[in-house]
């Protein structure tokens, strides 16, 4: 017969109630940090475009340029410099802000900065795809541990010394065989070392993409006859398609935005040209060359980095649009 307490029975309601109580006051603090920690990345994001578009607007409404046509008026001379446009911004080949004779023209630093990337996207897509492809579908679990943290410990390695990399090693190198190349910096030599860089970004996120596709894809096309590199080539990089074309535009965009590498292995000298040989400036070695501490703060020439920035950001910005755009366009949902 039993001989349960019958006062125990509300002790426990009461005790349940208060765990639960306590446990929704945690959720509630969990979900407001969560919410806290979105709105700042939201909120960084936000301060960073307003700085950027801010010192752009300044930028092209050069005030300096009143200032010196008032001082150039009083001495009966003409200014030394035009007055900053938007049209001469995209469209002239001159980049030479600290000149006394500024010019302001982007499509230099737009041509070294595509050159970089094309030379890169031909070392990296291949290779990272390549890589991708083996450890996925070929690789034995022992080559895989090896191999993983391998390209960990590529993509972590600091990109200055990516940059000496390209000055010591590569550019002399290339030199041996290439005749007319500029040393020691180069298009050429900072491209390569900048795919290098980016070949662990896609080889990672091809692979990602790679192993989503089901395993009764490659086991209906050995069904059929295939071969395991019919299967990879014919099925499982077509099925991976989406993540494999947002992994090269990502890389690409990773590419476009570095700093240190082109700094050290491009050069600075503003150039229009497509000849990989030579040296030139890209847009972010321009920001940096312009943010060193020579260049008075609030003046036309620190307020074109500003616009160069704006111009990187959109460039990089669309390209990531891009890859989510192609993300949901050809991706194929499997059950």
């Amino acid at each position: 017969m039993s001989t349960s307490n019958p006062n125990s029975r509300p002790s426990r309601i009461r005790s349940s109630r208060a765990r639960s109580r306590r446990q929704k006051i945690r959720e509630a603090v969990i979900e407001f940090g969560l919410m806290c920690c979105g709105l700042l990345s939201i909120v960084i994001t936000i301060a960073i475009v307003t700085v950027v578009l801010i010192g752009t607007v300044d930028f092209f409404q050069d005030h300096e340029y009143d200032q010196l046509a008032a001082e150039a008026e009083t001495h009966g001379e003409k200014p030394p410099r035009e007055r900053v446009s938007v049209s001469y911004f995209f469209t002239g080949n001159e980049w030479t802000p600290r000149f006394s004779n500024a010019r302001y023209g982007i499509l230099p630093l737009i041509a070294g900065t595509l050159v970089v990337a094309v030379v890169a996207a031909l070392v990296a897509l291949p290779i990272g795809l390549i890589t991708a492809i083996y450890l996925s579908e070929s690789a034995t679990p022992r080559v895989r541990r090896f191999a993983k943290p391998t390209l960990e410990v590529l993509a972590g390695i600091p990109t200055v010394v990516y940059g000496y990399f390209a000055l010591t090693t590569i550019t002399p190198f290339l030199a041996w065989f290439i005749p007319g190349l500029s040393t020691p910096q180069n298009q050429l030599g900072g491209g390569i070392v900048v795919g290098i860089m980016i070949i662990p970004l896609v080889a990672s996120l091809s692979e990602d993409a790679i192993r989503a596709v089901p395993r009764s894809l490659r086991e209906a096309s050995y069904a059929l006859g295939a071969n395991s590199f019919e299967t990879a080539t014919r099925v499982v990089v077509p099925a991976a398609f989406s993540g494999i074309m947002a992994s090269f535009v990502l890389a690409i965009s990773r590419a476009i935005g570095e700093t240190m590498i082109v700094t050290l292995a491009c050069g600075g000298q503003p150039r229009l040209t497509l000849d990989p040989r030579e040296g030139i400036a890209t847009m972010t070695s321009a920001i940096v060359n312009i943010a060193q501490g020579d260049v008075v703060h609030g003046s036309t020439d620190f307020n074109s980095l500003f616009a160069v920035a704006a111009v990187l950001f959109f460039m990089t910005f669309m390209m990531n649009v891009f890859a989510q755009w192609m993300l949901g366009r050809y991706r194929q949902v499997y059950q």
